[in-house]
């Protein structure tokens, strides 16, 4: 059972605070390792920052030796009432810069209050001073979480946010963008197979529904199981997954819509409005995110659109 704050002894005070300079020293430490390829700038920060725990828990146990002996009670913060739980986030990867620094800026605030605290339950006076110390220390470092932005200069801050900007393409945008191109090129044909086949705006909308959510399944199963992303660097797999599937199906399903209108003929020129909206769109984003020329973009997507549209025709129209 978590014990109140107040009821702790002076040997249990220290031995708690050795215990939460060392977890705030592994934990910057694992900032320092997952930003170490995206964010080397920050990574140098945490890194030093890491170093300072570990001497404040050099410290702490010097003074705990010479008053209390070599054996340290294992207190954790979790066995003590009033400390906020952590979500262990900074085992995920990728870590989002932002996230990381507002935690930084927390947990130094909290172990900075955590000092005040114990300051007033402690009466030895070498206990107190020490204390007093490293919650000065820890003032310091809370300024420095909550100016971590201001450290980084321009020129590491654009190279940061273009790091972030490649990790943005390679985890959302490359398998968004292969779904939507998937979606709404992949089903034209058997869509408009059906429309020209029947000529019935509700048998071209079933078709297209179904071949719509089943090239979604298709496609985040596909995805999902490529690879795991430790090595790629293309994330979590589950995320990724669902990103392709629901673009797949947000794809088709873009150019289905429009046979919910009852006459067949004004259903087939919205669709095909709609069809040229969605090439659209994907020609932009591979202009804006794969740094591919507008021109050269909007000529590959709209010859393999048409091929496919064609071939839907053609197939219905036999």
């Amino acid at each position: 059972m978590a014990r109140k704050f107040k009821d702790l002894s002076e040997r249990e005070i220290l031995a708690l605070a050795i215990s939460l300079e060392e977890e705030d020293g592994r934990v910057y430490a694992d900032f320092a390792d997952g930003m170490r390829d995206t964010y080397p700038a920050t990574s140098r920060l945490f890194e030093e920052m890491r170093e300072e725990e570990s001497s404040h828990r050099a410290a702490l146990i010097e003074t705990y030796r010479a008053r209390f002996g070599e054996h340290i009670p294992l207190i954790r913060r979790q066995d003590v009432k009033g400390f906020v739980q952590r979500r262990p986030f900074w085992l995920t990867r990728p870590l989002k810069i932002a996230e990381v620094r507002k935690q930084a800026e927390i947990m130094e605030l909290e172990t900075r209050q955590f000092y005040q605290k114990a300051m007033t339950q402690v009466r030895d006076a070498g206990i107190r001073k020490l204390l007093g110390d490293l919650e000065e220390v820890e003032r310091k470092h809370q300024l420095t979480a909550e100016t971590l932005e201001e450290q980084i200069t321009p020129d590491t801050k654009r190279s940061e946010e273009e790091a972030q900007r490649r990790l943005f393409v390679l985890q959302i945008v490359q398998p968004g963008l292969a779904g939507l191109m998937d979606g709404s090129v992949s089903t034209l044909a058997p869509v408009f197979a059906a429309a020209f086949a029947t000529r019935s705006s509700n048998d071209a909308f079933l078709v297209g529904l179904a071949a719509s959510v089943g090239a979604g399944i298709s496609m985040a199963f596909a995805e999902a199981l490529s690879d795991d992303g430790s090595l790629t660097g293309r994330g979590r797999p589950v995320l990724r997954g669902a990103v392709t599937g629901l673009m797949t199906a947000a794809g088709g399903i873009g150019h289905t819509l429009p046979f919910l209108i009852k006459n067949f003929h004004v259903a087939f020129i919205a669709a095909v409005i709609v069809v040229a909206f969605e090439l659209g769109v994907i020609a932009w984003i591979r202009n804006k995110y794969m740094d591919t020329p507008l021109l050269s973009a909007a000529f590959q997507v709209v010859v393999g659109g048409v091929l496919v549209f064609i071939a839907g025709i053609a197939i219905g129209s036999s």
